[in-house]
């Protein structure tokens, strides 16, 4: 992934009923106005990598960890609630960080919204 930034903000600029706007200085991305889903830093506190901390499903966040450790880890701060952080220098293909933000997105959306969506036709 040449710009982390870019590629984050792309692939999460392309799901459905998503805004973003900033969360403590970082970029980060929410779902219809309500609950956040994801957070961009090129570097925060002592982590002076590119990284993704992102919503995942229960249990999620320990598997990937213990399969990955070079790519996923426990985010400070958010970790506790099953955050995923995602190291984006590690390795890891565009492909697979666009599922796992789909997942955050998924995740954290109103079950009403997701329903309509998984309804709605495809394209």
């Amino acid at each position: 992934m040449a710009d982390h930034g870019a590629v984050v903000r792309r692939i999460c600029a392309a799901l459905p009923a998503v805004e973003e706007r900033p969360s403590h200085g970082h970029p980060a991305w929410f779902v219809r106005g309500g609950r956040q889903f994801a957070t961009y830093h090129a570097r925060h506190h002592d982590v002076d990598r590119p990284h993704v901390w992102c919503a995942a499903p229960p249990g999620a966040q320990e598997a990937l960890v213990a399969e990955r450790p070079e790519v996923f880890f426990r985010p400070p701060y958010v970790g506790h609630r099953g955050w995923l952080g995602v190291y984006l220098d590690a390795g890891l293909s565009e492909d697979e960080l666009e599922g796992l933000l789909i997942e955050a997105r998924r995740t954290v959306c109103p079950p009403r919204l997701l329903a309509e969506e998984d309804a709605a036709p495809r394209r």
